[in-house]
């Protein structure tokens, strides 16, 4: 493990995803001096089964195949550490930033040796992987968990409706958000319903969207939620009940961008790190890839901008170092 309190890092990875880890990758084959630290809460270890990653014809479990990423940026190099980023700042032509472990004021350690990591690492450049937060229905954790674990609540209608076709879908949002993402699904079931939380926010115009495109529109708010024997029930606040195969919730998401703030970086909409074709931000030294970038949220596409971003960071600090011929 680099020994990150004595000489800085050549980059700190904040985030532990396909992003992430891909670069990661590259840069430790790159000979490069490179920390993932990773709080262990990305949406990649909650897929049950991807089937739309090129090369697993059969799929593979959303941990398995982090488990695998990590095993292969760990065997070039790369120093894997679970723990948190708490703040990053400039300093001294430098990022410098502070790292939190699972217990406040517990020593952080990389779990591959147990060597004790400084609570402040410096790194000559960051990439932020930090990904997004999907906005839950109201659920506890542990049922929330259970129902993603047994698809029957799910999240990405790219990523899996094709395994919903000829199926009976409820999409849970009751704004226009929600009544595009049942659209997007009648193309796999003809049996696709629009639920709410609070009541149907749509227009006469979206409704008339509904109808023409055979979305199934809920007269009444969801007033609870039941997963089991594989299906889900839905009870309204009318008291009527509604039965389906999976129900997708179409809440919306937001950016894990608090870091990229510190260190002044510019967002589009509030949201997502703006970049240039290189994943650089508009922050010196900084790049951002993967799901916190403003781009189709896909494992494929995460694993693309986290190999680009890796390259860039490479070639900057060769440039940086006046290790590129002269033009």
């Amino acid at each position: 493990m680099p020994d990150a309190a004595a000489d800085p890092l050549d980059c700190l990875i904040v985030g532990g995803g396909p992003a992430g880890l891909t670069a990661a990758l590259y840069l430790a084959r790159f000979h490069r001096r490179v920390m993932v630290v990773d709080k262990g809460e990305g949406r990649l270890q909650m897929i049950p089964r991807t089937h739309n990653l090129a090369g697993y014809p059969q799929g593979i479990r959303g941990a398995d195949l982090l488990s695998e990423m990590r095993g292969q940026a760990a065997r070039y190099g790369a120093a894997l550490v679970q723990a948190e980023v708490t703040a990053l700042r400039h300093a001294d032509g430098l990022i410098e930033a502070e790292i939190a472990g699972p217990a406040a004021g517990a020593p952080v350690t990389g779990p591959a040796t147990g060597a004790p990591l400084a609570q402040s690492v410096r790194a000559r450049t960051v990439l932020l992987a930090t990904g997004v937060v999907n906005h839950r229905p109201p659920l506890d954790a542990a049922t929330h968990d259970r129902a993603v674990a047994a698809g029957l609540l799910r999240y990405c209608p790219i990523c899996d409706g094709y395994e919903q076709s000829g199926k009976r879908i409820a999409v849970l949002g009751g704004d226009r958000h929600g009544l595009a993402e049942a659209v997007f699904l009648r193309s796999y079931s003809r049996d696709v319903t629009l639920v709410s939380l609070t009541g149907l926010a749509l227009d006469p115009a979206e409704r008339a969207e509904a109808e023409r495109a055979g979305v199934a529109l809920t007269p009444a708010p969801v007033s609870h939620f039941g997963f089991n024997k594989g299906e889900v029930r839905l009870t309204l606040a009318d008291g009527s009940q509604h039965v389906f195969d999976t129900l997708y919730a179409a809440l919306g998401t937001h950016t894990r961008n608090r870091l990229g703030e510190m260190l002044g970086t510019r967002l589009v909409d509030g949201e997502c790190f703006v970049t240039d074709a290189h994943q650089r931000t508009t922050a010196s030294g900084v790049y951002a890839a993967g799901d916190a970038v403003d781009a189709l949220d896909q494992i494929g596409i995460a694993i693309g901008t986290g190999a680009r971003a890796a390259v860039a960071i490479h070639n900057d600090l060769r440039a940086r170092d006046d290790e590129l011929l002269v033009p």
